[in-house]
């Protein structure tokens, strides 16, 4: 009866150990999640506060001042604008564009469109 009691005592012990042993899977497998979400999260957050920062500056007088003298080539009162001409007497530049070459067609279809075409 003793051996039976020991026995059974250390298949008590044997599964308590299995089921500790999974749940300490289960947690480190959670706890891996977890780290994955919050670094996700905060690369939310980072996007989020980059993109409210140029929301910011796209509607601040320093970026329309910035645009209008780059891209849009305003000038402010007191500004000379600089418009390049070319010297006079000097030939206007003249750029050459590349004829494209023809491209060859297989004897079959020469010979196709020879016959079959209109």
């Amino acid at each position: 009866m003793r051996r039976v009691v020991v026995f059974a005592g250390i298949l008590v012990l044997v599964m308590v150990l299995f089921e500790f042993n999974a749940r300490l899977e289960e947690s480190n497998r959670l706890s891996d999640q977890r780290q994955e979400v919050r670094n996700a999260a905060t690369q939310v957050m980072q996007t989020q506060v980059a993109l409210q920062t140029q929301v910011a500056y796209a509607g601040s007088a320093a970026a329309v001042e910035q645009w209008a003298r780059t891209e849009g080539h305003y000038v402010q009162e007191g500004d000379q604008p600089v418009i390049p001409v070319g010297q006079p007497g000097s030939e206007p530049v003249v750029v050459n564009t590349p004829t494209p070459l023809p491209t060859s067609m297989p004897n079959w279809q020469v010979w196709w469109e020879l016959f079959f075409s209109k």
